[in-house]
C-alpha cells in the first residue's frame, strides 16, 4: 500500500482520482485545506479517519505530515448494485483485519464461484498490497464492496431476495446438513471475535462447522474455505 503524506499530495492525488483506501486526519487539524479533503473524501465516498497526532507520525514514517495521511488502495471498490442483481453467493466479512486472512478468502471465494466479497469500511482490512499478494491475482476476478453498514447491507440483500447464512460456533445448523437457499450470502466474522451480535441476529440461518477437538473455532479464512466449498459441491 502506498502511503501519502501532506496537505498537498492527498489533496491533488484525490482530485487525479486516485484510488485511496482511506485517510487519516489528525485530531485537531482544521482550516479551508483540511475542510476540501474532507469534501473531496465525502464526494468519492473514502473514509476518513480522526486519529491522534502520534498514529499519523508513524503512518509517515518521519515524513511531514501537515496532519494528513492517505493510504493508496491496491484495486478499487465496487458499489453493492453493481453485483447483487446476478449473483448467486455473495460473502461477507464482518471485520476481518488481518490482510492475509481477507486476501486467502478472496482467492476462495473466487475459486468457489462467489460473484463479490463484502468489507465494511471501518475495522477492517482495506485493499493493501499484502492483501493483493495473499489473493494471488484473484483481486482482478473478484469485485470488493466497502459498505458503511454491514447490517444495513444485508438487510438489502434481503430485500432482493437474497438468503443469509452466518458461520458461527454457536449455530444449530452443520454446514454439510443445512439446506443452502439461492441466492445465498455467507457471512464471516473477524479474527476471534467472530460475528457481532447484531449482524448475528440479522441472519436467516447460523451455520456451524463440527469440531472434534478441543479449540472451538477455525481461521476465518479456512472456515470459509470449508463453507464455500460445500456450497460450489451442491451447486454442481
Amino acid at each position: 500500500m502506498s502511503v501519502l503524506v501532506g496537505v498537498h499530495p492527498v489533496r491533488e492525488a484525490l482530485k487525479a482520482g486516485r484510488i485511496i483506501d482511506r485517510v487519516l486526519i489528525a485530531k485537531g487539524a482544521g482550516g479551508a485545506r483540511v475542510q476540501e479533503i474532507v469534501d473531496l473524501c465525502r464526494d468519492r465516498k473514502i473514509p476518513v479517519r480522526f486519529e491522534q497526532r502520534q498514529a499519523l507520525d508513524r503512518a509517515a514514517a518521519g515524513e511531514t505530515h501537515q496532519g494528513i495521511v492517505a493510504f493508496g488502495a491496491a484495486s478499487k471498490y465496487t458499489e453493492l448494485s453493481e453485483v447483487a442483481g446476478a449473483a448467486k453467493l455473495l460473502v461477507v466479512l464482518d471485520g476481518v483485519e488481518d490482510p492475509h486472512n481477507l486476501g486467502a478468502v478472496v482467492r476462495t471465494a473466487n475459486a468457489a464461484g462467489a460473484a463479490a466479497v463484502i468489507v465494511p469500511e471501518r475495522r477492517a482490512a482495506g485493499l493493501t498490497e499484502t492483501v493483493a499478494k495473499s489473493a494471488a491475482g484473484a483481486l482482478e476476478y473478484v469485485p470488493i464492496v466497502r459498505v458503511g453498514n454491514v447490517t444495513r447491507a444485508m438487510e438489502d440483500l434481503k430485500k432482493r431476495g437474497f438468503w443469509i447464512y452466518g458461520l458461527d460456533e454457536r449455530g444449530v445448523e452443520d454446514y454439510d446438513k443445512v439446506a443452502f437457499n439461492t441466492p445465498t450470502v455467507l457471512v464471516l466474522g473477524g479474527e476471534g471475535k467472530g460475528l457481532h451480535q447484531i449482524v448475528r441476529e440479522n441472519c436467516d440461518v447460523l451455520v456451524r462447522i463440527p469440531m472434534a477437538g478441543t479449540i472451538p473455532s477455525l481461521n476465518v479464512s479456512v472456515a470459509a474455505g470449508i463453507v464455500l466449498f460445500e456450497w460450489k459441491r451442491r451447486m454442481a
